[in-house]
């Protein structure tokens, strides 16, 4: 018995090192611009059963509960909180956020269609929108290339992207932006770069025009913050910390029971 201890509590030490990873991870993107918290889920695994609940004893009298002993736990998934982060006003005018449902779509230079809640937008030296620095070369799809000398660019929440020609005070209306939705978001595989790619468990991306069809709409000048609360996650980190230190006295426990029984003596 003293030996499955052992094994039964280094079992549930090994989650806790990954959900101390998951918290850490959250705790390190605190700032980061469109970040979705990580939540370590636990199952319990395999139980050994002496005795099924239901069994007839000798006298014929059913067994009102078992006597089933669990062999630990293990991590079953780390879920990627959707919540919506805070708005941060920046007033830059190629700053964006979503508010509600979806993602940007980013067209990578290899040619790949990635997805992002990020919205720090900037210009290059083509008039091409693209995520982050100008040099990274992932442009806002659908491509949106200022002409030279175009000011005032502005963005309804609805998507409508527009600005002004030198000269004139008429806005001209470039392109009407797309967000992506998808059926399962948390299925997502997150690629770092604050950007996601599409996978089977999320299904093919819906692209729907902001503020319709239960699309976010969309906020110029803003940014949307992490959806990392650090107070929550301190909690958790010391909560973690208390688990892992009880599983192994648990070790601790099992191991003296064993060091007792090699010293008797029949």
């Amino acid at each position: 018995m003293s030996i499955q201890t052992l094994y039964t509590a280094a079992t549930g030490m090994e989650p806790l090192q990954t959900k101390l990873d998951v918290n850490a991870n959250n705790l390190a993107n605190v700032n980061t611009t469109g970040f979705k918290k990580g939540r370590a889920n636990f199952e319990d695994l395999f139980y050994r059963h002496y005795k099924y609940p239901g069994t007839q004893d000798s006298q014929g009298n059913l067994t009102a509960t078992g006597t089933s002993i669990g062999m630990g736990s293990r991590i079953q998934s780390v879920q990627t909180s959707q919540a919506q982060g805070a708005f941060q006003v920046t007033n830059a005018q190629y700053d964006m956020a979503i508010e509600g449902r979806g993602y940007f779509q980013i067209q990578d230079p290899s040619g790949q269609t990635l997805y992002t809640r990020a919205g720090n937008f900037s210009i290059n030296a083509n008039g091409d929108l693209v995520l982050g620095s100008a040099s990274t070369g992932r442009k806002l799809f659908p491509n949106v290339t200022l002409p030279q000398g175009a000011t005032n660019f502005s963005i309804t929440p609805e998507g409508q992207i527009s600005y002004t020609q030198p000269g004139t005070t008429t806005q001209q209306l470039l392109v009407q932006l797309q967000v992506a939705t998808f059926n399962n978001p948390e299925g997502l595989l997150k690629l770092g770069d604050y950007l996601y790619a599409a996978t089977d468990s999320s299904g093919q991306a819906q692209t729907e025009t902001p503020a319709q069809n239960g699309a976010g709409q969309i906020r110029q000048g803003a940014l949307e913050a992490s959806n990392v609360e650090p107070v929550q996650e301190l909690i958790d980190l010391i909560t973690t910390q208390r688990s892992f230190e009880l599983n192994s006295q648990a070790i601790q426990a099992g191991d003296q029971i064993l060091q007792l029984i090699s010293t008797l003596r029949r």
